[in-house]
């Protein structure tokens, strides 16, 4: 079973293994799965909160948390990821669960944007999301930007 091994921690708080983990995931599906040549190392993850979801040491699934400002007037969840072998678990689910739980048990009930592949519009709505943007190009990928509460 996967668990949380990070509960939305500071990036001084991850391990260098962490660190590495992190950045092969997000590289292996957003750059290399997704065809996508961008720089995923955007300077935001040193002010960024981390969520990694393991499973027997293997990181599964991964969230991070901007602070309000960085992204949106919002806190925002980004990067969120699950790694191909174990998708079709509801690990996006779980992974953005825990993550919503960790920000409103440290902030409250705040309003959480994201700026979601288009195609993942009706997952994030199962999550409270809507849609507040239309549909932009984002590195040669549809997007539309998205908030809870």
């Amino acid at each position: 079973m996967a668990r949380v091994t990070t509960p939305l921690v500071p990036f001084e708080s991850l391990s260098g293994a962490d660190v590495y983990d992190v950045l092969a995931l997000r590289q292996r599906v957003f750059v290399v799965e997704q065809a996508c040549a961008y720089l995923d190392a955007d300077g935001l993850d040193r002010n960024a909160r981390h969520l990694l979801l393991r499973e027997g040491g293997a990181l599964v699934a991964y969230t991070r948390v901007l602070p309000a400002g960085a992204r949106f007037a919002t806190i925002t969840i980004g990067r969120v990821v699950v790694s191909p072998e174990h998708r079709g678990r509801e690990l996006g689910r779980r992974v953005m669960n825990e993550t919503i739980a960790a920000i409103e048990a440290s902030e409250g009930t705040v309003p959480i944007s994201l700026a979601a592949q288009a195609h993942l519009e009706r997952f994030y709505g199962s999550l409270g999301f809507v849609t507040i943007s239309p549909r932009y190009d984002e590195d040669g990928i549809p997007h539309l930007d998205m908030r809870r509460g």
